[in-house]
């Protein structure tokens, strides 16, 4: 793994942590949203950090350089967008919109593991079936405890994202030294 590619992956989990502690915050219960504007003021400081330094170290390469790898990680995130799309209008047409979240959260999921030999990054295998058991864990844990599905879902995937970004920057911080493109 390069460099860019692992401050990018900080950025990129820390803003959709953003999104995803902002999408618990619909009727969370009151006792959560200091810890949900905290995951979110955190989720922001990574995916800045990350990105200063993958702007800082852009020329260092990246995998997507590589034959093919750019296009396959943009037919990833394509089918992810089109998989999601059609999801959230199925559940709009049937009137299910509760479980919107749980839905983005399996796809999302689901599309790291595809990600992960794109950017050779076992980490990214963990992080899907850790997202992948929040989306389908959330809805009984909602029900049990008479919470809205997209708090529990917003608030698991928010933590998650934000636990994987640190980790990623925090991996990027030991394994790299000053200036270096690629882990050591």
């Amino acid at each position: 793994m390069f460099f860019r590619d692992s401050a990018m992956t900080g950025a990129i989990l820390g803003l959709f942590t953003l999104v995803w502690f902002g999408w618990a915050q619909e009727r969370p219960p009151a006792t959560w949203k200091a810890r949900l504007v905290l995951g979110s003021v955190l989720g922001a400081v990574l995916a800045i950090s990350g990105g200063v330094l993958a702007w800082r170290n852009w020329g260092t390469g990246s995998v997507l350089a590589g034959d093919g790898t750019l296009r396959m990680y943009l037919i990833i995130v394509g089918i992810e967008f089109a998989v999601t799309a059609a999801g959230i209008a199925a559940l709009q047409f049937t009137r299910k919109t509760d479980y919107q979240a749980p839905w983005t959260c399996l796809v999302v999921g689901v599309h790291f593991y595809p990600m992960a030999p794109v950017f050779r990054d076992v980490g990214l295998y963990a992080l899907a079936t850790v997202l992948t058991a929040v989306a389908v864990a959330s809805i009984p844990i909602a029900r049990r405890r008479r919470l809205a599905i997209s708090a529990v879902t917003g608030a698991a995937a928010g933590t998650t994202l934000l636990l994987f970004a640190a980790y990623s920057l925090i991996k990027l911080a030991m394994s790299f030294p000053l200036h270096s493109g690629h882990l050591t």
